[in-house]
C-alpha cells in the first residue's frame, strides 16, 4: 500500500507539473490578449488563471510535502499538507471572485464604451479553452482520489468554463456590437468561481473537523465487525480522514473470553482486512476487551 501511495504521489506530481506549464502559457496569452483587445473578460479570466496557477503550485508543493515519511513529531506523516493546500486554493478563489465582481460591476455602472476587439478576443479564448480541456483530461484521473488534486481539477474546470464565457461574449460583441457583454461575461466567471470555492472549502472543513468521511457508513462498518466470529459488541467508534482517501478508524471491540485465551492475532488480522477491503480504511486500531472491562468504561462515544 505504501508503494501504491508513493506511485500515486509521483504520478500526481507529474500531472500537476504539466498542468502548471499549460496554465502558465494560457495565462500569458490571456494577459497579452486582454491588453491588445481591451477585454475585461479576458483580464478577469487571466486573473482567475493566475489564482489557479498559484493554486496548482501550492498543490504541487503540498503533494511533495505529503510524500514525506512519518516522524516522531508527525506520527501520521504529512498527508494533511494536501488539505492545507486545498484550503489555500479555496481562499484564493474567493478573493479572485470578489476582485473580478467589483471590476465588472464598476464597468457596467459607468456604462463605459471602451472598445473591445472581438476577433482577437475570440481567438485567444478558443486557444485557452483547448488548453484547459487538455489540462482537465490530465488531472481528472487523480481528482477522485485526492482533495488536493480535486482542488486543482476544479480550478482548471473553472478556467475552461471561463473561456466559454469569454467566447460567448466575443461572439455577441462581433455580431451585435454590444461591448458590455464583456463585463457581463466577467460577472459570469466570478459567479462560477464561488460555488467551486464553497465545495472545496466544505471538504476542507470536513477533514479539519474530523467528521466522518462522506462516503463512509459507520452503521455498515459496525455491522461488518459484529459479523466477525468472536466479536460480541463494538463501541467507541471513531472514523475520520487525514486527507481524501486516507481514512483512519479506531474502535473498542468486546470479544468472547475464548478469543482472548486462544490469542488475538487472527481476529485482528480479520478485522483490519475487513476494513481495508470493504471500506478502504488504510489505518485501523482496535482495542480488544472482555465484557467485564467494557461494562465499567465511561461511555462518551458511540
Amino acid at each position: 500500500m505504501g508503494h501504491d501511495h508513493a506511485h500515486g504521489t509521483g504520478s500526481n506530481r507529474r500531472r500537476l507539473s504539466i498542468a502548471i506549464g499549460i496554465v502558465a502559457a494560457v495565462l500569458l496569452l490571456e494577459v497579452i490578449g486582454a491588453w491588445l483587445t481591451g477585454s475585461l473578460a479576458l483580464l478577469a479570466d487571466a486573473g482567475h488563471m493566475l489564482s489557479d496557477l498559484l493554486g496548482l503550485i501550492v498543490a504541487l508543493t503540498a503533494t511533495m510535502v505529503a510524500a514525506r515519511p512519518a516522524t516522531d513529531r508527525a506520527t501520521f506523516g504529512f498527508q494533511r499538507a494536501e488539505v492545507f493546500g486545498a484550503l489555500i486554493n479555496g481562499l484564493i478563489l474567493i478573493v479572485v471572485a470578489g476582485v473580478v465582481s467589483v471590476a465588472a460591476i464598476t464597468r457596467l455602472i459607468s456604462a463605459s464604451d471602451a472598445e473591445v476587439l472581438g476577433t482577437p478576443m475570440l481567438v485567444v479564448a478558443v486557444i485557452g479553452l483547448a488548453a484547459n480541456l487538455a489540462a482537465m483530461v490530465l488531472l481528472r484521473p487523480a481528482a477522485a482520489k485526492s482533495i488536493n488534486m480535486r482542488g486543482a481539477y476544479l480550478e482548471v474546470l473553472g478556467d475552461a468554463l471561463g473561456s466559454v464565457a469569454v467566447i460567448v461574449a466575443a461572439i455577441i460583441i462581433l455580431t451585435t456590437g454590444f461591448a458590455q457583454a464583456d463585463a457581463v461575461a466577467s460577472l459570469v466567471i466570478a459567479g462560477m468561481i464561488v460555488p467551486r470555492a464553497y465545495l472545496l472549502l466544505r471538504d476542507v472543513v470536513r477533514v479539519f473537523s474530523q467528521s466522518t468521511p462522506a462516503d463512509t457508513d459507520v452503521t455498515e462498518i459496525r455491522r461488518h465487525l459484529l459479523g466477525t466470529a468472536g466479536v460480541v459488541a463494538v463501541h467507541d467508534v471513531h472514523v475520520w480522514a487525514m486527507t481524501s482517501g486516507a481514512h483512519v478508524f479506531t474502535a473498542h471491540i468486546v470479544v468472547e473470553p475464548t478469543v482472548l485465551a486462544a490469542g488475538t492475532d487472527a481476529l485482528l488480522d480479520e478485522l483490519c482486512g475487513c476494513l481495508a477491503v470493504h471500506f478502504d480504511v488504510a489505518h485501523s486500531t482496535f482495542q480488544l476487551e472482555p465484557a467485564e472491562h467494557a461494562e465499567h468504561e465511561d461511555h462518551q462515544h458511540r
